[in-house]
This record gives structure tokens, C-alpha cells and sequence, in this order.
């Protein structure tokens, strides 16, 4: 059965498979007014596939521009304005001029109920019946699309959440979230967050998986989650919420993959497309966090951390009320995309700079099928010079600067400022621009090792061919250490852990090979935060050496036992990867396509450019130089020096490393 990854970037959708043992590529325009036409477009030019794994930022889109459905929040009367008080702290301190953005559910559509539950999910006030149907009869004339209900402490008796729910779908037959499917877990705002984000993501996700299931014709569908896992069509149109970093999460699992089949632990990735630029960190394992924030909305589920800015090759170069240049955010998109595009485009991107500096070849890209014409960048960089009153080339390079020094400080965010030295960690780029700017980023960084993997534009798409059928459940529970036990615990990990078996047998999935994750949210008493340890024999002892080793010490208070947490992983079968024939010589020389002039460091140097499809394994690469392959140009820069493994990774270390 052919299994075809789908990855929907901002500029480019990318489609890659496994055909005749080798992996097959494609990558064409996205189209933004509706992904689900880029996709179909692909898959019609590759032929029929038999299952397909999609990366989505539909959500994620809808989300970040505020296109959700109109949605309401039912809760307990007089905690309506949970989502906007939120809590006390402030994104940025020193930023007198800061507000909190608008709660995506206004006022108006925020209605209270008169009931509660109490902490250990005893009933302290029931639903009465009249209440309710007025609350139902003030949705209807509202004429809201989705339905959020987040009562207090539904995570110890989801009762009261389950009648208003059933009531609400049953007389408006639409979309309703409840926080205890969502996220059973105490902390109600960001409970609340999570559930009302879910609830206005769901009808949009739901709409867009139904039509692309109808134009597939019946062929399976499959969403990469923001955990790194997979989940069926049905799921993710209901739980939209996890997959809001779906795309960036599959290249997350594809440098797992990777990094083990050629014996590297300890990874940061580098994700540069077309909008944006996403890092990771790796050891062994990706690391989770269950505290994302999005638009400084927080959403409590497991996800992979992947730290965002808006860098990327179509980010704009601008000048600020100050005079200064700036790079990015904004995007020129796939529609009009950089100047060099020749769809309209007027300003003038990374990716154009990266062309008039000879770095990207214009009779290369995607392979020779799209050619870019350097002298459309003529007239937005001279804008930029003329403003600045500063050369061309100094601008060229200037741009390129500062969108390296946005990508550093985001290297920085998930290695140095979390007590991890970047030296001890190999830097793995892709995405259309990450082989680009790799080399420079890991010198700043002194990290010593540079991979690019094959395909290095898709290789998002390619973690979604590796990525397992994962679901993740969670549990508050808040014991003390002297009121529970392992055996308790050991039950209600069992407990949940059937609840996973028949939710996955319903889904289609064959559970025999399930594999179970057990994980405990854990503190001592007092504390505001949790740590996260596997759950053992001794998890008491787990948790404090956990706590040492983090805060270097250890109270004498008892320990609590928050939250349960349980993943469900079903695996998949991976893509097996082609081994290059080797060089005999090393010499790289079959693959030169020609020599170009560059310019490096404020000089004009020469640079050999080789065709990445003609390397063959153990080929050694003197800098500088270039390589061109379907989805990316590797640059080479003076100082380093690269090889090719047996996988067809291009390794490129400093001279002295």
C-alpha cells in the first residue's frame, strides 16, 4: 500500500512516498485560499495512494487570524470572564504599552450556569432543568456555530459537563468541546483555554478534512498531531486543538528517526520554510511541554516544544520608523512569493537576497522547473539601498545577517536559556531555506557539526511517514504521598489504559501491538508547578532525584501526586532509506555542474556548485561550495569541510572540528 505524506507549507505543499524501495518527492505552490486544492493537485500528479498522512496549518491559520467558528463558553455562573482575566503575569514586562489580546469568545457569547462541583467531585449545587433551557434558548438566538462547556472541577465528575453537553448538541446539532474530553486536568484557565480553542478550531478543521476526504475518494486520511503522532480524520476534526503545530512537529520525528539511524542522540533542528522558521530540541527523544502558548492563549495537552518566529525565505526585508532595517515577520507568501518568483512580488525577501548573492542558482530551483530571475530583485533592493544609503551588496548581506540573528536567538531559546550547551549537539537543517543558513548559525553557535539530510525541503513530510499512532490521556488526581500508593496508582493507569484500547479498536486501529507510556505530574506541597517522571516502583524517589537534578536540592515537605498521564502508541511501519553506492575516491567531481562567484564575508568568491543526485557516499566537499538538489541549495561556506554518509546526509564540520 502506498502511503503518501502531505505537508501544507505557507509557500510550498510537499508530498513525498516510498515507491520501488526508494523515496519519491513532489512539491508544488500552496494554495492558501484553499489547501485542500494543492493537495488534491499533488496527488492526482502522483496516482493513487492507499493511505495519506497530512501535516495541516489550517488551524493553525485559523487561529492566528482569528477565522474560527463563532463559538460560546458555558460555565459556572460568575467564572464567565475566566479567558479574559487569565492570570496576573505579563508577556513583557517592560512594555508599557502591552495588552493582553481579545479572548477569541467575547462577552457576549460567554454565559454562566448555576451549578458546581466540588475539588474531590462531590455535587455541591445541581443543573436545574429551567436554567439550562434558557442558556440552550440564548444559544439559539445567538445563532453560534460551536459550543465550549468548561465547568469547575469537571476532571474529578465530569456529570455536570456531560448533561449540559448532550443537552446543548441534542437541541442545536452543533460542534460542543467539554473540557473533560479535552484535557482532564485541574488548572481551570488554561483548561478553559484549551477547551474554547478547541471548540472554535473544530468546525473549521472538521469542514476542510470532510471535503479533502470526499475529493480522496475514500482513501484513508491521516493528521500529524502536535505530539508527533498520528490520529484519524474523525479525531482531529473533533479535536482540532492538537494539531495546531502539525506541520512542524512530523520534522521533529523524522530528525528522531534519522538521528538514530546514524548514531546522533542529541539534536537541534532547524525548520526553515517559507513563512517561518521552527527549532527544536532533541535528546534521544523530542522534548514535550504541556504549557504552549499560542497568541498568548496557553493550551494544556502534550505537545512537541517547538519554538516559532516568523523568519523565513519569504520574510520581507522593511525599514522601521527609526530607519533601521528589519526582517520579518511578514511573509510575501506563496502568493505573490519573493520578486525573483516573477509573480508580482515587490519586495525584496531572504530568498531574493540569497539569489543576488549567488548562494541559491536561479536555473536550480526545484530542480530547473521554476526559474528565478535575479534582475526583479533589482528594483525592491534598490528601494532598500537608496533608503538606507548603503550599496546594494551591503544590503544583500545585511538582510542575510539579520535573518540569521532572528534564527540564533531562537537556537538560544530551546538550548542555553534551558541549561543545554548547543557544543554538545549536532544542528540538523531543513526546510527549502535551512541548508542555507545552517553552516553560519552553528558558528555563532560553536556548535561543531552540521547534517543535512537528503530531501531536505520535504523532510517535514518525511517525519510524517515515520510518525506512530499516538493518543494521549491525562488524569488529575492530587494525592499525597501518604494517601496513595503504586498499587492504586498501578490500577488507575490500567483503568485508563483499557479506555485507550477500545477508543483505538473503535477508530480501526489493531491494538496488539500497542505500547503504553505511563507519566506522573509531580511536587511537593506548596509548590505552584509540577515535574514529569516515569511512573515506577520507587516514582516518590523519581521525582526527587528529577527535582536535584533540575533545582540542585530537594525539601523535606511531602510530595503530591497531580496529574496521571498515559500514551497510547500504536507503531507504524518506517520508510526504509537507500543506501548511496560509495566513492572510491572521494573526489566529488562527477557531480560539478559548474563554478559560480559568491560573495562571503564582504568578498566576491568562487564556489564550485554539485548536483546532490550525482554525490555518491564517503565524497568529501572542500569549502566554499554549493549543492543543488529538488527542494534545497546547501550552502558550503569558507571554513568548513563536508562529507557524504552512507545515507547521503551531508556532514559539515568546521576545519578544526
Amino acid at each position: 500500500m502506498r502511503v503518501v505524506a502531505v505537508d501544507t507549507g505557507g509557500t510550498f505543499t510537499d508530498f513525498i512516498y516510498e515507491e520501488g524501495g526508494e523515496i519519491k518527492v513532489l512539491k508544488i505552490p500552496s494554495t492558501p485560499e484553499d489547501p485542500s486544492r494543492a493537495v488534491v493537485e499533488g496527488l492526482k500528479l502522483i496516482g493513487r495512494a492507499g493511505r495519506v498522512v497530512h501535516g495541516s496549518t489550517v488551524a493553525t491559520n485559523a487561529l492566528l487570524e482569528r477565522k474560527g467558528a463563532k463559538t460560546a463558553l458555558i460555565t459556572n455562573r460568575g467564572f464567565e470572564d475566566i479567558i479574559e482575566i487569565g492570570r496576573q503575569n505579563r508577556e513583557r514586562l517592560y512594555d508599557l504599552h502591552y495588552r493582553k489580546p481579545k479572548p477569541i469568545v467575547p462577552r457576549e457569547l460567554r454565559l454562566g450556569i448555576g451549578c458546581r462541583i466540588g475539588a474531590k467531585g462531590e455535587a455541591i449545587e445541581d443543573i436545574r432543568e429551567e436554567e439550562l433551557e434558557e442558556v440552550i434558548n440564548r444559544l439559539k438566538e445567538l445563532k453560534v456555530e460551536a459550543v465550549a462547556v468548561s465547568l469547575l472541577h469537571s476532571y474529578a465528575n465530569p456529570s455536570h459537563e456531560v448533561r449540559v453537553g448532550k443537552e446543548v448538541e441534542k437541541a442545536l446539532g452543533i460542534h460542543v468541546s467539554m473540557s473533560h474530553e479535552i484535557v482532564r486536568e485541574m488548572r481551570e484557565y488554561e483548561r478553559t483555554s484549551t477547551t474554547v480553542i478547541n471548540a472554535y478550531l473544530s468546525p473549521v478543521m472538521s469542514s476542510y478534512l470532510s471535503k479533502l476526504e470526499r475529493d480522496l475518494n475514500g482513501t484513508a486520511l491521516f493528521v500529524m498531531q502536535s505530539n508527533g503522532g498520528l490520529i484519524t480524520s474523525t479525531v482531529a476534526g473533533r479535536e482540532a486543538v492538537r494539531t495546531i503545530l502539525s506541520g512542524p512537529a512530523g520534522g521533529v520525528i523524522g530528525a528522531v528517526y534519522l538521528g538514530r539511524l546514524i548514531g546522533r542522540e542529541k539534536v537541534i533542528t532547524l525548520d526553515m520554510g517559507g513563512t517561518s522558521t521552527d527549532v527544536s530540541l532533541i535528546e534521544g527523544s523530542p522534548t514535550y511541554t504541556t504549557e504552549e502558548r499560542i497568541e498568548g492563549m496557553p493550551i494544556k495537552i502534550p505537545m512537541i516544544e517547538i519554538h516559532t518566529i516568523g523568519a523565513g525565505g519569504g520574510s520581507i526585508a522593511w525599514i522601521d520608523e527609526g530607519g533601521a532595517l528589519r526582517v520579518g515577520p511578514g511573509s510575501a507568501g506563496a502568493q505573490p512569493g519573493p520578486a525573483c518568483y516573477g509573480r508580482g512580488g515587490k519586495d525584496f525577501t531572504v530568498t531574493d537576497a540569497n539569489l543576488w548573492t549567488g548562494r541559491i542558482h536561479p536555473g536550480y530551483f526545484l530542480g530547473g522547473k521554476m526559474k528565478l530571475r535575479v534582475e526583479l530583485t533589482e528594483e525592491p533592493l534598490g528601494k532598500l539601498s537608496r533608503a538606507l544609503n548603503k550599496s546594494k551588496e551591503e544590503v544583500a548581506h545585511s538582510v542575510l545577517e539579520i535573518a540569521n540573528s532572528n534564527m540564533e536567538r531562537a537556537l538560544r531559546k530551546v538550548s542555553l536559556e534551558r541549561g543545554h550547551d548547543p557544543e554538545e549537539f549536532s544542528l540538523l537543517c531543513f526546510g527549502g531555506g535551512g541548508p542555507l543558513h545552517g553552516a553560519e548559525l552553528a558558528r555563532n553557535l560553536r556548535i561543531k557539526e552540521v547534517i543535512i539530510p537528503p530531501n531536505p525541503g520535504l523532510f517535514s513530510a518525511f517525519g510524517m511517514l515515520c510518525a506512530d499512532v499516538i493518543k494521549d490521556y491525562s488524569l488529575t488526581l492530587m494525592k499525597g504521598e501518604d494517601d496513595t500508593s503504586h498499587e492504586e496508582l498501578e490500577s488507575l493507569f490500567m483503568e485508563i489504559e483499557e479506555r485507550a484500547l477500545r477508543e483505538m479498536e473503535r477508530e480501526g486501529f489493531e491494538t496488539g501491538g500497542a505500547v503504553f507510556t505511563r507519566e506522573l505530574d509531580m511536587r511537593f506541597e506548596g509548590q505552584s508547578y509540577e515535574i514529569t517522571v516515569p511512573f515506577t516502583q520507587d516514582f516518590i524517589g523519581e521525582f526527587k532525584k528529577a527535582h536535584t537534578r533540575l533545582y540542585g536540592y530537594i525539601h523535606d515537605r511531602k510530595v503530591q501526586v497531580v496529574t496521571l498521564r498515559l500514551r497510547c502508541t500504536i507503531p507504524t511501519e518506517r520508510p526504509a532509506l537507500k543506501e548511496l553506492p560509495p566513492s572510491g575516491s572521494g573526489d566529488p567531481t562527477e557531480a560539478l555542474i559548474e563554478t559560480v562567484k559568491t560573495s562571503f564575508g564582504g568578498e566576491v568568491i568562487e564556489a564550485p556548485i554539485y548536483l546532490r543526485e550525482k554525490l555518491k557516499s564517503g565524497v568529501r566537499i572542500e569549502s566554499p561550495a554549493i549543492v543543488v538538489e529538488y527542494s534545497s541549495t546547501t550552502f558550503i561556506p569558507p571554513g568548513y569541510m563536508a562529507h557524504t554518509d552512507r545515507l547521503g546526509n551531508i556532514i559539515l564540520r568546521t576545519d578544526g572540528g
